[in-house]
């Protein structure tokens, strides 16, 4: 980058790193292009349509005028159906002066952090996370501080380490369950004993992102803010974009302490107001009605799980626990770093992302994204077929490291 375009662009913007999953389906745009049968597995975005009386109450509300702009919040309709869903679906209890809907879950993370944190504030982040965690809370002018377990833990930290991470500067311990990378799901014993770190810390909020709560293997999706040791300092993310197969609507909302989602609201006011007004109206019938088609969708990545782990398994040296919930697997590559097929020579999980999408034509995201160079995501969200055949030339290029 030259001197004079640095010195215009913001010292922010030029530490921002790019998001790793979208520079990965970029390439896989890009290899396309120059003829290449390309297997993307990068993007966490169900390959299923929305449930068609979803879009139908779009399409109604359209018909019926809901066409301007809504309260920042929300409109009542759909802040009241949030409401009766926590309470049916997560035991909370969120009044609706406690609830914001947004743009997609991650306008809320983003609204948070600009709420909660100060320059030089910390924020506790469960590893391996989400890739936008830790850039929105630097962008915020936080400091991220990782907690990291591997696949040995099951990529669950233990309440030790939680313990251990707290500091007079921490704001907020953020993490996801069903988990974004990993698809750990935390159960409610491993959820009490967070909470009971945690109510020996009074200044440290929890943001928990359910967003995830819907591809859920377990038949068990248990909120931390249920809990009441920190019932009262959780902020409870969901939106549509998984459960519902709703990515391109951009919908999401959150529950929390009433001083809290005031100030989100605020800040979402000066940013980009409510969120669409036909959207919100099918997201309160999303809400309120058949959830048959979620609960096939699950069923369908149930199925596509059981075959990504039976494949994995047949590559030595790729080492995967046994995800309950979400679409991805996070497997640990790290008994191929020092290996080379004579050209290349893996050193880390990004040179074996790369060695896996210039020879196999397979995307994935390198697990450094997410907190975790040892590892690498795969999305199931694919057929089945193109799961098989992107596995299968996975495991003949690895074949020839030595």
């Amino acid at each position: 980058m030259s001197a004079t375009i640095t010195s215009i662009l913001s010292e922010r913007v030029q530490s921002l790193s790019e998001s790793e999953t979208l520079k990965m389906a970029r390439m896989a745009r890009e290899l396309r292009a120059l003829g290449h049968d390309v297997i993307s597995l990068s993007l966490g975005e169900p390959d299923f349509d929305t449930p068609d009386h979803i879009k139908e109450a779009a399409y109604q509300a359209l018909q019926d005028g809901y066409t301007k702009y809504t309260p920042v919040p929300g409109l009542p309709e759909l802040i009241k159906a949030i409401s009766e869903k926590f309470k049916r679906d997560n035991q909370l209890e969120y009044l609706p002066d406690q609830i914001v809907v947004s743009n997609g879950a991650k306008q809320t993370v983003y609204n948070l952090c600009q709420a909660l944190l100060n320059p030089g504030d910390e924020a506790i982040l469960f590893a391996p996370y989400w890739v936008s965690y830790l850039e929105i809370v630097k962008m915020a002018g936080g400091i991220p501080v990782e907690v990291f377990a591997g696949v040995d833990q099951d990529f669950k930290p233990s309440p030790e380490q939680l313990e251990a991470a707290i500091t007079p500067r921490t704001k907020f311990l953020i993490f996801s369950s069903p988990c974004n990378p990993t698809g750990t799901v935390f159960t409610r014993q491993e959820l009490e004993a967070y909470a009971a770190v945690l109510a020996q810390h009074p200044h440290v909020y929890v943001i928990s992102d359910e967003i995830y709560e819907y591809i859920n293997f377990t038949h068990e999706h248990v909120s931390i803010g249920s809990i009441e040791s920190v019932k009262d300092r959780t902020i409870t993310i969901n939106g549509y974009a998984k459960g519902f197969a709703m990515t391109g609507w951009r919908l999401g909302y959150m529950g929390a302490p009433k001083f809290i989602a005031d100030a989100c609201s605020k800040i979402q006011g000066q940013v980009t107001s409510g969120a669409s007004s036909f959207g919100q109206k099918a997201g309160a019938v999303a809400l309120m009605s058949d959830m048959e088609p979620t609960y096939t969708m699950r069923e369908a990545f149930r199925e596509r799980r059981d075959i990504v782990l039976s494949l994995l398994q047949e590559i030595p040296g790729i080492k995967t626990n046994h995800p309950d919930g979400a679409f991805y697997v996070f497997p640990d590559v790290s008994a191929f770093f020092g290996k080379t097929d004579g050209i290349t020579t893996i050193q880390n999980a990004d040179d074996f992302c790369d060695y896996i999408m210039s020879n196999a034509y397979v995307g994935l995201v390198s697990g450094a994204a997410f907190g975790d160079p040892n590892s690498f995501r795969l999305s199931y969200a694919a057929s089945e077929e193109q799961l098989r055949e992107a596995i299968s030339r996975m495991k003949s290029v690895l074949a020839k490291l030595r």
